[in-house]
């Protein structure tokens, strides 16, 4: 069959053309950015009108609708690339003749009130669908989506992989559903498996916690237990909506309201269309990915990590010496190098201003000469307390054998740095 996949480049799309083709299907990549040879160029922020999509649609047997977005890259997006684009295409799929049309939902809870936007555009294209082509159409709802190319997949295994992991108060229950599966689900539509009801709701066969999903992936990594903090639902919530102020974040209040509600259902009629058992969560790390999905889930906080504590050493040195620390206290510090008067003063606050000036670089201009300019500055300040300083050489708290942690932290930056 002649199948139009809008989204094949996405992370659902990729899966489901390998099944497809894998199957001798012939696969339209319905794409934004065309780089393969017969790429269907699509835009859903501008195709929304029944006749920019029925050129598209010649010879076409089956149209798989797989695009969506976590998070508005502008305002309306939402609208746009859920509701008004898919709904142009299912009238021009009803006009042409399109023999079947699938359209990649989202399983969502229950909201006391309205339900985020993300899955209120959704099921709004859903409903058109059900209205436009009532024999033909067929919504397919995935619970949350494991597979270690997926963004949301990167997000909580890194979460997984913190050795603390906050449990927050009101977290609703989910079923996680591989890839693999939601892949398999939409051959057997496509090859024409039977939906009474029009819809398809596809969790994963196990219900777990919030705790208890990440727990799984957490053993899956081949990590040990990780400790749990309680946190309380309105400071997730205010957590939500602060990370939600950073683009890349997948947490936002939108997707912490979505958590609360929980994302589960029966997977007994997708258990049925596929004729075998889903994958539980146990079994979606497997024994050869172990170590790889490891090392990426650690490098996704690491490094933001270190970047923090070292940007907080800077800048609170240069605090402590603009004023927080005794002035005078300070200047007798600078007596051993023969430095006093106006010259102290100014190497006293040259020296916090530098200070603050790598604090800023650290957070906002990273990179391998900067790592080298702090080590090479680490190791300058550490020579001159070894010169005229000793005694914190031996110091029993051992402030400045502590520069070593630095020197290390800063070794690490520099060797996993892309940049320059």
């Amino acid at each position: 069959m002649n199948i139009l996949l809008c989204g094949a480049d996405g992370f659902l799309g990729r899966a489901i053309a390998a099944a497809l083709e894998a199957a001798g299907h012939r696969v339209l990549r319905g794409v934004h950015h065309p780089r393969l040879a017969g790429d269907v160029v699509i835009d859903y922020q501008t195709d929304l009108s029944p006749e920019a999509w029925l050129p598209r649609l010649a010879g076409v047997d089956v149209v798989i609708n797989a695009i969506g977005i976590l998070r508005e890259p502008q305002p309306g997006d939402f609208e746009r690339i859920h509701h008004r684009a898919p709904a142009a295409l299912f009238a021009a799929c009803a006009a042409a003749g399109v023999g079947r049309v699938i359209q990649i939902s989202a399983l969502g809870g229950e909201f006391q009130g309205e339900p985020p936007h993300y899955l209120a555009s959704k099921h709004a294209a859903d409903r058109v669908l059900w209205q436009s082509l009532p024999e033909r159409g067929v919504v397919l709802r995935p619970g949350l989506v494991f597979g270690r190319d997926g963004a949301s997949t990167r997000f909580f295994l890194a979460l997984a992989s913190l050795p603390l992991h906050a449990d927050p108060a009101g977290a609703g229950a989910v079923q996680p559903v591989h890839v693999d599966d939601v892949a398999a689900a939409v051959l057997r539509l496509v090859e024409g498996a039977a939906v009474p009801s029009g819809l398809l709701e596809l969790p994963g066969p196990r219900r777990l916690s919030y705790a208890g999903w990440l727990a799984s992936y957490r053993s899956g990594l081949g990590l040990p237990p990780a400790l749990s903090l309680p946190l309380p639902g309105f400071l997730m919530a205010a957590t939500a909506r602060l990370a939600g102020l950073f683009p890349a974040s997948l947490l936002t209040a939108d997707t912490w309201a979505m958590l609360k509600a929980g994302n589960t259902a029966d997977p007994g009629p997708a258990r049925s269309l596929l004729g075998r058992p889903l994958k539980a969560p146990a079994d979606f790390i497997v024994p050869d990915d172990t170590e790889a999905l490891r090392l990426q889930a650690l490098a996704a906080w690491r490094r933001p990590l270190l970047r923090a504590v070292l940007a907080a050493i800077w800048l609170l040195t240069a605090l402590l010496s603009f004023g927080v620390y005794p002035l005078e206290n300070s200047l007798a510090l600078l007596a051993p190098f023969g430095i006093s008067g106006a010259a102290a003063l100014a190497l006293l606050y040259g020296a916090s201003l530098l200070d603050l000036a790598m604090a800023a670089l650290t957070v906002w201009r990273p990179g391998r000469r900067l790592w080298l300019a702090q080590l090479a500055l680490v190791g300058g300040y550490t020579a001159l307390i070894a010169w005229k300083l000793p005694e914190f050489l031996l110091h029993p708290f051992g402030p400045v054998l502590k520069n070593l942690a630095v020197a290390a932290l800063l070794f690490i930056l520099y060797a996993e740095e892309d940049k320059s």
